[in-house]
């Protein structure tokens, strides 16, 4: 008779998985992907390092399912940003919501956000990134399409400027996320932002709001500046 797993044996199997998805998510949080080995997360998770075989195959097919699971979250948190909140709201004002989150969460977690946006790691890992930036980018192009229907921004080609917007946020973003001179312990190894400089509050809501006024000036907002000094800054827990 074949053996069939029972449904202990799958609820058992899935919370091992997501221990070592939230293991792995820390250590890259902490440190960046270089950090999430099979021995770490193995030893973060509390399991056996042979267990980690069981649930991926390789090192890039858990790193690129880590990098799903840290953007899911991530990604949510800008969708329902870009929501309206009453009937009032403009579309101009959801996509500066949804940039001042992007870019918010970005800085209250640096090295994670460094990871998903620059940190050099294996193609089956830039296939995720990939995928990552375009659906930043299916955000965008739905409020830059409503924004020209309803006048609040130039015609122009929506899926282009959701792309071209979402390069600008990683690109403006790298500096201040990883800002001083990288530390290594060997040539082999990757940057660890270990000398990264803490932005003050008032200094990360200025970026924050130069981010929102950037966006909203190149999309062909008229009130790109008012509408950026709308959004207030409001550290997640």
């Amino acid at each position: 008779m074949a053996y069939r797993e029972t449904e202990h044996t799958r609820a058992r199997k899935a919370n091992t998985r997501q221990r070592l998805l939230h293991a792995a998510r820390d250590l890259v949080a902490e440190q960046g992907f270089a950090a999430a080995t099979a021995a770490a997360v193995a030893e973060r998770s509390g399991v056996a390092a042979g267990t980690i075989y069981r649930h991926f195959p390789n090192k890039p097919e858990l790193v690129a399912e880590v990098f799903r699971y840290a953007t899911e979250h991530e990604v949510a948190q800008v969708a329902a940003a870009s929501e309206s909140r009453n009937v009032a709201d403009a579309y101009a004002l959801r996509l500066a919501r949804a940039v001042a989150v992007f870019a918010r969460r970005a800085l209250q977690g640096p090295q994670l956000a460094y990871a998903l946006i620059a940190e050099p790691v294996d193609p089956r890992v830039e296939q995720e990134r990939l995928r990552y930036r375009m659906a930043y980018a299916d955000i965008f192009e739905d409020l830059i399409r409503d924004g020209i229907a309803s006048g609040e921004f130039t015609a122009q080609d929506a899926a282009i400027s959701a792309a071209a917007l979402v390069g600008l946020l990683s690109e403006a973003l790298i500096g201040p996320l990883f800002p001083g001179q990288a530390k290594t312990t060997s040539v082999n190894e990757l940057p660890v932002a270990a000398t990264r400089a803490a932005m003050t509050h008032n200094e990360q809501q200025q970026l924050i709001q130069q981010l929102c006024a950037l966006s909203l000036r190149a999309l062909g907002s008229a009130e790109a500046n008012a509408l950026a000094e709308e959004i207030s800054y409001e550290p997640d827990r």
